[in-house]
């Protein structure tokens, strides 16, 4: 092997000479590119792998659309879901019968029942003095005794004259004036029996008596009171002991009630809940406050006092609707909407008319036919047209 000594920078240095000179250059190059490209292949590991992973943990495919949002979306499809009405009003009596003095009245004696009682139709509730009227009626059923008597002698005479009549003793006007006396008679006797019968009568009427069986709810009369028709209610009662609710509901809720429909009604401080049903629809509207009242059938209970105040869920009905959770359904200035994907996974703005509000979600009245894909969140922050990723979730809830 030669060398050749050349001066680099001043300095003698050997070089190769001969047939190796070309060999030892061309295992440079080959060097260098092998660096080269190891050098690519460990930026494109720590920069472009590292990007797709990132892309690929946040839900982005490892392409140029890791731009694209990931929302979740929701095939809702149809269920059967209840309408509920709620209000508010009154318990009371279904039936409620004021009682008071129904004849000439007086001192009152004695008081039988209180407050809470059960009583039977005719059932003295309160007793008046009678003492005078007693003694009234004792005449007159004296009197009636005496007209008796007196239309039996009547009776008795005018058979011994018509047997006389045949053997001439007597005549025909004689029978005529007896059988006259003896129509006199009974007529008296007639007109003693109704005048002793309108005194005992009126005697009855001075008691206080149930018009009908039911439970009494209020008492304002005690012994020794003297009391008259003028005198006011006396005892309320509730017939048969039913109760009701008077629940107060908007002019728009009470267009959907109808008689028989069932409903679960809950007094203030208490947490039981009593089943009844409507039975009566206000056929008027309060044109003050724009309501009416619903009047809910229920049966006796102790905890269901008239004049307490209590809370009512009327079911008025069922229908097939989509149902979403409250975050798919948004507003604004132009109403309810949600956003739909289309075809294209491009989220589209669609108005829809909000039903039944409940626990368990919104119901969609109008808008939705339930095979739609429905962004459940992040709504909010998409605009008409935008592409998203749909992730999606599950209906059941």
């Amino acid at each position: 092997m030669e060398y050749e000594a050349k001066a680099i920078d001043g300095e003698d240095r050997p070089q190769l000479s001969g047939p190796e000179a070309p060999v030892r250059r061309r295992r440079k190059w080959i060097i260098a590119a092998a660096i080269l490209l190891l050098l690519v292949l460990v930026g494109w590991f720590a920069f472009g792998r590292g990007d797709e992973e990132g892309a690929a943990a946040a839900g982005a495919p490892p392409t140029s659309d890791s731009q694209v949002p990931t929302v979740s979306v929701m095939v809702p499809g149809r269920e059967s879901i209840q309408t509920v009405v709620t209000g508010t009003g009154s318990l009371a009596a279904r039936r409620e019968m004021p009682i008071g003095v129904a004849g000439e009245g007086g001192e009152v004696t004695r008081v039988l029942v209180e407050p809470g009682s059960w009583v039977r139709e005719g059932q003295v509730l309160a007793t008046v003095d009678r003492s005078v009227q007693a003694q009234t009626a004792e005449s007159l059923a004296a009197q009636v005794r005496v007209a008796r008597a007196d239309a039996r002698i009547a009776q008795t005479e005018l058979d011994r004259s018509q047997q006389l009549l045949g053997r001439g003793f007597v005549s025909k006007a004689d029978i005529d004036r007896k059988t006259a006396t003896r129509d006199a008679a009974q007529a008296r006797v007639r007109v003693a029996e109704a005048q002793f019968a309108e005194t005992q009568a009126r005697n009855r009427r001075l008691d206080i008596r149930a018009p009908a069986a039911g439970l009494v709810l209020t008492r304002t009369v005690e012994p020794g009171q003297i009391v008259s028709s003028g005198s006011g209610t006396l005892f309320r009662m509730a017939m048969g002991g039913q109760m009701e609710m008077r629940a107060q509901l908007s002019e728009a809720d009470i267009a959907r009630m109808t008689v028989g429909v069932p409903a679960e009604v809950t007094p203030v401080g208490t947490t039981r809940t009593f089943r009844g049903e409507v039975w009566q629809v206000s056929p008027v509207i309060d044109p003050d406050r724009r309501q009416g009242t619903v009047r809910i059938a229920l049966s006796y209970d102790p905890a269901l006092r008239p004049g307490g105040f209590a809370t009512a869920r009327i079911l008025s009905g069922a229908r097939a609707a989509p149902l979403l959770p409250e975050s798919a359904v948004l507003s604004d200035g132009k109403g309810n909407y949600v956003y739909v994907l289309d075809d294209k996974n491009q989220a589209q703005r669609r108005a829809v008319t909000v039903g039944e509000v409940s626990d368990a979600g919104v119901a969609v009245a109008d808008g939705l036919n339930g095979t739609e894909r429905v962004v459940v969140s992040a709504g909010a922050f998409l605009n008409p047209g935008q592409k998203v990723n749909p992730a999606l979730r599950k209906t059941g809830r």
